[in-house]
């Protein structure tokens, strides 16, 4: 699915990224409304925006001023280029600022900041405000410093906030209009009404937008990318992303895809027999399994640096990978010619540098999204059919592929797997066979509970600290275990799941007296930020 594809061309509705941490929202919530969107940084070139022929435009907001140097912008020729092709742009926040800024109004900084909740005033039932009446009033979440004082020709105000700041604008006859407040967060109550009757009623945006005809140009794009002589091998992880690729590559080419599944011994409890059974029984994929526990483990004994242990288990997984690879080109007689990659969307808007750095705009993958820089040799061309999707989107697919729903709604799991849940050497003791158990009784006890969807990730993690306690009459010394589990959108952010605590003291009561060699269980109550989701 290039992001061009003529099907969805004429309703793209394209976000131009300054740098707001709700940016990715506005993508989401419009693709919620059945239409396709797609975010690209703010400093773009006009040839990248004009190739995307968009429908429409949102600027998006951002931690700048406009009046600071080196502050984003749209390219020159922009405003031009809307104007002649009818193009309708929304400014949100310091989007709005701009156009107030670049079209010959003034912004200068606000007497008044305004943050947080905040009550507005429909001034005028035109446009924005067309299905509101004058009077009306909402809650909506603003956050910024600088303010509109004088609004370029043609422009009027269509609402103000309880402290008489511009809260909305418009021209409508040449197609501008600004929102001095976040309609994509869940605290604006009437965000979403407003954006559907600004997409659907003022813009004549047409719902369509769906998976089927996702997967449909996936295919197609596939089979016109790899020639019929062509192999194309893919790393399974057992995730949800790497086997939703998968499955759709298989549909466009079948057994010319070529699956490995490395076991490197830092696994869930039971990992590679579950996973096995699920590509071979229900998907029918063609994967092969390589148990490399011991190439794994022998390399990360005495290894407790984090970073370290990253590019060992990276590492020892692409010399894995390469003798797979030469193996599978002695079988077939030609060098596999394609890699597919579960990449999504949020990694390629996480990897972009922020606008206003002073870097350009680039597409490169988080390194741990990546298979570690394949060997140099392999020259494999990348097929990433997931990109363009957020991981809701990728479940969707997934979904009309017949993948198992069980399967589908598992929770994400680090490419390191177990190594970045116990801090030091992970072949220390048996802290590997403790945590599996933990985790298996946290995860049961989780789908017990009937919760497990209700979190976007749940794990134990083994802690190298050892606890006095009493157990059986006995004095012991013996190690701590904590537990972590979030919600979350897409894992940019996150927040701790707050649990029954009931269900705490359940699963703490089951962990200490199933599992030998644990006394104490910690519950992680961070979000993200200030923690990440995993420990290392």
């Amino acid at each position: 699915m290039e992001p061009q594809t003529q099907a969805k061309k004429s309703n793209l509705v394209l976000i131009l990224d300054y740098g707001s941490q709700y940016t990715h929202l506005i993508t989401r919530r419009i693709r919620s409304l059945s239409v396709f969107s797609l975010c690209i940084n703010g400093t773009s070139s006009l040839d990248s925006i004009i190739e995307l022929n968009p429908r429409v435009i949102i600027l998006s907001g951002g931690p700048h001023s406009v009046h600071a140097d080196g502050a984003p912008c749209f390219p020159s020729g922009f405003i031009e280029y809307v104007e002649s092709q009818g193009i309708h742009v929304l400014g949100i926040c310091y989007g709005l600022q701009l156009l107030v800024q670049k079209l010959g109004g003034v912004v200068k900084i606000g007497e008044k900041h305004e943050y947080g909740r905040m009550e507005i005033e429909v001034q005028k039932n035109t446009g924005l405000f067309g299905n509101k009446q004058v009077g009306d009033k909402q809650v909506v979440w603003m956050s910024h410093g600088d303010e509109a004082v004088k609004l370029p020709e043609g422009f009027e105000v269509v609402a103000r906030s309880n402290q008489g700041a511009v809260a909305a604008i418009e021209n409508r006859e040449r197609r501008f209009y600004g929102l001095q407040y976040h309609p994509e967060v869940t605290h604006s109550i009437e965000g979403m009404e407003t954006l559907r009757h600004f997409l659907f009623d003022i813009c004549g945006v047409t719902a369509g937008w769906n998976m089927e005809d996702v997967l449909e140009e996936e295919i197609k794009v596939i089979k016109a990318m790899v020639g019929p002589e062509d192999h194309v091998i893919c790393a399974l992880s057992g995730g949800v992303d790497s086997t939703v690729a998968a499955t759709v590559v298989h549909k466009a080419i079948g057994d010319r895809l070529h699956c490995v599944f490395v076991d490197n011994g830092l696994l869930r409890y039971k990992e590679r027999e579950r996973v096995m059974a699920t590509f071979e029984s229900d998907l029918h994929l063609p994967v092969t399994c390589v148990d490399a526990t011991e190439e794994f483990l022998s390399k990360l004994k005495g290894v407790t640096e984090p970073e370290m242990k990253r590019k060992i288990i990276g590492k020892e997984f692409i010399n894995i990978f390469d003798i797979f690879a030469h193996d599978l080109e002695k079988k077939v007689g030609k060098k596999p010619t394609y890699l597919v990659q579960g990449t999504l969307y949020p990694d390629v808007i996480e990897s972009c540098p922020p606008p206003g750095s002073g870097r350009t705009h680039s597409h490169t993958i988080k390194s741990h999204h990546n298979v570690g820089g394949l060997p140099k040799d392999m020259k494999l061309k990348l097929i990433e059919p997931l990109k363009l999707l957020f991981k809701d989107e990728v479940r969707a697919l997934g979904k009309i592929m017949n993948i198992p729903v069980a399967f589908l709604s598992r929770h994400p799991f680090p490419g390191p797997g177990l190594a970045v849940r116990i801090p030091g050497d992970v072949t220390a003791g048996n802290s590997l066979d403790i945590l599996r158990q933990v985790d298996e009784i946290f995860i049961q006890s989780i789908k017990d509970a009937g919760i497990y969807d209700e979190i976007w990730q749940a794990f134990a993690v083994f802690l190298p600290v050892k606890t006095v306690g009493v157990q059986g009459d006995q004095r012991t010394h013996s190690h701590a275990v904590a537990l972590r589990a979030v919600t979350s959108q897409d894992g940019m952010t996150a927040d701790w799941y707050y649990f029954d605590f009931k269900f705490l003291d359940d699963v703490s009561r089951k962990i200490c007296n199933s599992v030998r060699g644990v006394n104490r269980v910690l519950l992680d109550i961070t979000s993200k930020p200030p923690s990440t989701i995993e420990w290392e």
